[in-house]
């Protein structure tokens, strides 16, 4: 009898210092969608520094003109998703406070019915994995679990987030994450 798959959907995925050089360095990726035909994530550490007025074509609801937005993956770099954290449910809930969206008019219809939070990131590209392509990268201790939470989304400094969570993991983790990005400048 086959093992039932383990999802890890609403858990964050942490490189736990295996990925440097890499495109996923350092990096916080959420975990959206994991089942028998891959996963889906979004980094949540990675600002692009511009707003979504500078970079979208669309006419941009006041609301969120100055928005930053985020590097979600490499996949599909124009490619909108976004989280928002709030009582409505958007029919992809996360975890529990945090659902996902994808579309630029549901987007700006949430924001027409000023039924939008302060909580919202945006969301460029996505990070996606094959079927199997997670686990095996798991299994192989390419990535570190962490159980994901709306603080850590949206209140903790993305900048600082991955240390943050590190600091959790003990004192190793702690070391590494007070390391230099690029050991061969220590």
């Amino acid at each position: 009898m086959d093992n039932p798959m383990q999802s890890f959907q609403g858990q964050l995925l942490l490189d736990g210092g295996t990925l440097n050089g890499s495109f996923f360095s350092r990096s916080v990726v959420l975990i959206c969608q994991h089942d028998k035909e891959g996963a889906f994530g979004l980094i949540l550490n990675r600002c692009m520094d511009h707003s979504i007025q500078e970079l979208s074509s669309e006419i941009v609801p006041t609301t969120l003109e100055d928005t930053l937005v985020f590097i979600g993956g490499p996949v599909q770099p124009g490619a909108l998703s976004f989280l928002i954290s709030d009582q409505l449910n958007l029919g992809e809930m996360i975890i529990p406070d945090v659902s996902m969206g994808h579309s630029f008019d549901q987007l700006t219809n949430l924001c027409k019915t000023n039924r939008i939070t302060q909580n919202i990131r945006l969301f460029s590209g996505y990070s996606g994995w094959n079927p199997g392509q997670l686990d095996d990268e798991i299994k192989q201790g390419a990535w570190m679990t962490h159980p994901a939470d709306r603080n850590l989304i949206f209140d903790i400094d993305a900048k600082k987030l991955w240390r943050h969570i590190m600091y959790q993991k003990g004192w190793k983790k702690r070391m590494l994450a007070d390391s230099p990005e690029d050991l061969a400048s220590n």
